[in-house]
């Protein structure tokens, strides 16, 4: 059945539903004229809500109820949704309109930079308090804010209220390479060599076996036996491509969606084409505003060339970093709260719409067209002691050169920062680092020689996840990091099971502490390790445990 399909309704028409109740006339009308002729699916209520807000500048009540109306669901189901998302601003009827948001970004890179000085004076400057965020992934560029829909980099308090002042352009600056251009470099031959029969789905899939590819979203699960799975099960099937990087620190998707997104494009259509799906789905998260607008018009040209039958759909987050993890996303898609799903059954046999899906993130099939045109055996020539392949670094913190980096496998820490980062800012010295992201533990310096590779981390307590490098120095306090990183994870916890929601909450109230109540926290990092649905609440204890393992006399533990 047409998930798009169903009578349409005159505006403020009672659906079956509701039969006691009626939306607003004249805010049924906005709404309907708002939607035009957008498909009224459920899946598509996320969307509309932010046509809703774009438009609006806010979701006011009567907005919601018209929209509930118009897509044939309860109230009570799209408040849930709307009130799920930090980026939706829902407010009363009698609201007075809201100021435009300002927002500082409080993630740890922005932090080092003086974010909270940052907040304190862009308060002062424009005469209302400033909201505080989490990473809005321009590490890079810290500190940051935004603005309405404006990101703004290298913030300052004047910058912030000259934004306020003027006008949000229209128009972006980018420096991307658009389709005429990558064609004319060569792009898109590995797909036409795919779609001609050229090249066959098994081989092109034996390439990526034998070069040993993995997910790089950072579970590392291996792209070639997911390919095989997901083809294995009946049709309809689907692709989606992860683009919803929320952790500290981590700011490669947005690289390659902004400098090179028909290369990700191109590794997604192949990726349709060797698992045989009909239809795409991109999921970005909002913060990327400049990203979207790249991948609209880039989207559009390439319908227009026909270059491949596959249909793409770009779904925008809504600000919940939960739907970086893949059932959570799919829940998202689908238009409904990012909470994520027990499993089995995995997304490969019931993923999207319940259909089967393959579940990749950018950094993942920005590699597949270059894979597939060099060969496996140039991926294993990179790497260094002994790992293969290359990865897209994230580097931040004190650094001189923050920004991603193409490396080899298996380099490491220290030379990363050295070779690429510039090295370490004047006056600072590698205390620390974070090797994964917010999850990935932190390790001390003294093990700034170890591989950046998956697998090789463990046994020190630590992850490469995503591959986002932090860089701190003897000014950062490891105590106070981890904390700064359990208020991220309570922050973003979506609440549906007990061990992370209220062990996130408690853990961060333990670390609030004058002296840490070391064997409490110990048993409660066990348990949300143990007893969380999902991967955030399992790995939240990481930088805590660091802390215990390697820093104990900062808290007044001992190492047992």
């Amino acid at each position: 059945m047409d998930r798009n399909a169903g009578p349409r309704r005159r505006p403020g028409q009672r659906s079956r539903q509701q039969t006691e109740r009626y939306a607003d006339p004249a805010a049924a009308a906005e709404i309907h004229d708002l939607l035009g002729d957008a498909p009224r699916s459920r899946d598509q209520l996320i969307e509309h809500l932010h046509r809703i807000q774009d438009r609006f500048g806010e979701i006011r009540h009567r907005h919601l109820e018209a929209l509930c109306d118009e897509l044939r669901i309860p109230l009570a189901e799209g408040y849930e949704v709307a009130t799920f998302y930090a980026r939706f601003v829902v407010v009363t009827d009698a609201s007075p309109p809201p100021p435009p948001v300002v927002r500082v970004c409080d993630g740890l890179p922005c932090l080092m930079r003086g974010a909270r000085a940052l907040e304190a004076a862009s308060a002062a400057a424009i005469g209302r308090p400033v909201s505080v965020g989490p990473c809005i992934g321009q590490c890079d560029n810290a500190p940051a804010a935004e603005v309405g829909r404006r990101v703004l980099t290298r913030a300052t308090a004047d910058g912030i209220a000259d934004a306020l002042r003027e006008p949000e352009s229209a128009t972006r600056t980018t420096s991307h390479a658009d389709l005429a251009a990558y064609i004319a470099g060569g792009g898109y031959a590995r797909l036409r060599a795919c779609l001609e029969g050229r090249s066959e789905v098994d081989s092109v899939i034996q390439i990526l076996d034998e070069a040993g590819l993995r997910g790089l979203g950072g579970a590392g699960f291996p792209a070639a036996r997911k390919w095989r799975a997901v083809s294995a099960e009946p049709a309809p099937r689907y692709v989606v491509l992860n683009a919803d990087e929320g952790e500290p620190g981590t700011f490669k998707d947005r690289w390659c969606l902004e400098t090179d997104p028909h290369r990700v494009l191109e590794g997604l259509l192949i990726a349709c084409w060797a698992v045989g799906a009909a239809e795409a789905y991109i999921y970005l998260r909002d913060e990327y505003a400049m990203a979207r607008d790249i991948l609209t018009s880039e989207l559009r040209s390439l319908s227009e060339a026909a270059i491949s039958p596959v249909r793409v759909h770009l779904r925008r987050g809504a600000g919940a970093y939960i739907c970086g993890e893949e059932s959570a996303m799919l829940e998202s898609i689908e238009g409904r709260r990012g909470y994520p799903r027990h499993r089995p059954p995995y997304a490969a046999q019931v993923g999207l719409f319940a259909r089967p899906t393959l579940v990749q993130n950018v950094e993942t099939l920005y590699w597949v067209p270059e894979i597939i045109e060099r060969g496996a055996s140039w991926w294993r020539r990179n790497g260094r002691r002994g790992r293969t392949g290359l990865r897209l670094f994230s580097l931040s913190g004190r650094v001189r050169t923050a920004g991603v980096y193409p490396a080899p496998a298996g380099i490491s820490a220290r030379e990363l920062i050295d070779e690429f980062g510039g090295g370490m800012e004047a006056g600072h010295t590698l205390a620390a680092y974070l090797p994964g992201g917010a999850a990935g533990g932190i390790l001390p310096g003294s093990l700034g020689d170890l591989p950046l590779d998956f697998d090789t981390l463990r046994e020190h307590g630590a992850l490469i996840g995503s591959a986002a490098i932090v860089a701190l120095s003897q000014a950062d306090r490891m105590p106070e990091v981890a904390r700064e990183l359990m208020r991220f994870f309570a922050a973003e916890s979506c609440g549906q099971c007990t061990p992370c929601r209220n062990g996130t909450e408690k853990a961060l109230g333990l670390l609030s502490e004058p002296a840490w109540d070391v064997p409490l926290l110990r048993e409660l990092s066990q348990c949300m390790a143990d007893a969380s649905i999902c991967g955030l609440g399992q790995a939240a204890p990481n930088p805590v445990l660091s802390v215990l393992r390697f820093w104990p006399e900062a808290v007044g533990a001992d190492r047992t």
